[in-house]
């Protein structure tokens, strides 16, 4: 079987990276909703892009009222859910190779938004599903493909799906790395905000903006100064060693403008960005400013959030243990203004975390400033290790890799987070970096051409 497989996938590269490109195109980050477009025009079409290669490749689905697709192989009785998303986050800026939607391949990479997360992965595990049919694959049980398109920004269509149908005996979600993760990390995003009356003293910062999503590092930072001068503010700037950052300083009528910008990374891995919002808050916290709620309120959040602390040792919630690693925090939100703020911090917490070594230290940190804050503790997803299913993915994975499988830890949540024995499974390779969420984000073909052959192994060890 082994030697088949091979033989169906040696002429496929061209078609998997058309087939990528297809669904690269088009713009499917979320937008205003609309009927039968939940989440916007966006991903409506890139679900409909997708349902119309699957119907190509004689795999017709399914689109369930726009919140997610079904493609099945057969009318068995599903046994195994493969879910991926066909939503983006933006493009964002900083790009080099290409824009981030005109997919551009180079040196065998596949450059643009989306190659790696998670467009490239699906279309590989529907390319496994066509290759078990035209390999004319007797099976007993049925695989079902599940097109989400909500993943970036809250997982409202697959609990949608999940409101109105069961979970499969077993499940994988190809939008990680190999070779298999069992553990997904916690979730602590909590909300906090104070108000005051409206301010009047001078100097003062009068607005502060961060970052536009909560799971990632912000690139862009924005805030205006009222009665000090470009040249004032200029000169604090090299005191403080922000590398990696820049401002860019506009005097206008109503005080100075400034634009901070960093490098943005998936909220689960902090320390592969450049926080903006960190940075700007560590100037604007270092300028002779007023002794008023705002300044204080800037001055508490250099020091809660110190730019570079990625582990929320300040807060006093840094913790780890043996199989899940460290706790990450990532400063992702903040909106402030003349009479109040609220803000939002990523942390991605370990197994070890609980509401009295986490939740409660935040909330005794934040509370003695007069801070509301809110927001419970999502728990980790834990698969043990020794599991059939994931003893089956490891044979696969290691019959085509020629790598040894390993499971291991993520920060980032996947659509199989609390899913009954559901595993991330793929589908970037040990050690490569895709850039997924910052610029150039890309996808190594010849890898993903590798995962579309485990996936194939995969459906025919569970469903045959």
């Amino acid at each position: 079987m082994q030697h088949r497989i091979h033989a169906y996938f040696a002429d496929k590269e061209t078609q998997l990276i058309e087939t990528v490109s297809r669904l690269v195109r088009i713009d499917s980050t979320i937008g205003e909703a609309q009927p039968g477009m939940p989440f916007g025009p966006g991903p409506a079409a890139a679900l409909e892009e997708m349902l119309k290669l699957s119907a190509e490749w004689g795999l017709p689905g399914e689109n369930l009222e726009g919140y997610v697709g079904t493609v099945d192989l057969n009318d068995q009785e599903t046994a195994l859910h493969i879910l991926g998303h066909l939503d983006v986050v933006d493009g964002g800026e900083g790009w080099t190779v290409t824009q981030p939607f005109q997919p551009k391949l180079v040196d065998g990479l596949l450059y643009g938004r989306g190659t790696d997360d998670d467009k490239g992965p699906m279309v590989a595990a529907l390319l496994a599903m066509k290759a078990v049919k035209d390999l004319g694959i007797p099976l007993k049980k049925n695989v079902r493909m599940i097109l989400g398109t909500d993943e970036e920004t809250g997982f409202r269509d697959i609990d949608w799906y999940f409101d109105r149908h069961s979970h499969a005996p077993y499940t994988i979600s190809p939008d990680a790395d190999f070779p298999i993760i069992n553990i997904e990390k916690g979730h602590y995003q909590p909300t906090f905000s104070a108000s005051w009356d409206q301010e009047a003293a001078l100097p003062r910062v009068t607005s502060l903006t961060g970052g536009p999503r909560l799971n990632m590092v912000p690139p862009k930072a924005n805030a205006l100064v009222a009665g000090l001068t470009a040249e004032e503010i200029q000169s604090v700037i090299p005191t403080l060693g922000l590398e990696g950052i820049t401002f860019t300083l506009t005097q206008q009528e109503d005080g100075v403008h400034i634009l901070a910008v960093g490098q943005g990374a998936h909220g689960s891995t902090p320390q592969e960005g450049r926080n903006a919002q960190t940075a700007l808050v560590a100037l604007l916290a270092a300028l002779p400013l007023a002794d008023c709620p705002s300044t204080q309120t800037i001055r508490t959040l250099r020091d809660l959030f110190p730019h570079g602390d990625f582990t929320g040792q300040a807060l006093g919630i840094a913790q780890s243990d043996e199989l899940s690693g460290h706790l990450s925090l990532a400063f992702t939100r903040i909106d402030l203004n003349g009479t109040g703020f609220e803000g939002r911090f990523d942390s991605r917490t370990p197994l070890c975390a609980n509401d009295e070594n986490t939740r409660l230290v935040t909330e005794a940190a934040m509370g003695q400033f007069g801070w509301t804050v809110k927001g419970e503790i999502d728990p980790p997803h834990h698969v043990p290790a020794d599991s059939p299913f994931i003893q089956t993915l490891a044979k696969c994975y290691e019959m085509y890799s020629g790598r040894k499988s390993e499971c291991l830890c993520i920060g980032g949540g996947t659509y199989v987070h609390g899913i009954p024995g559901g595993v991330a499974f793929g589908a970037s390779m040990p050690g490569f970096v895709s850039n997924l969420h910052g610029p150039d984000e890309k996808v190594n073909v010849a890898d993903l051409l590798t995962a579309a052959k485990i996936f194939t192994q995969v459906i025919i060890e569970l469903c045959a």
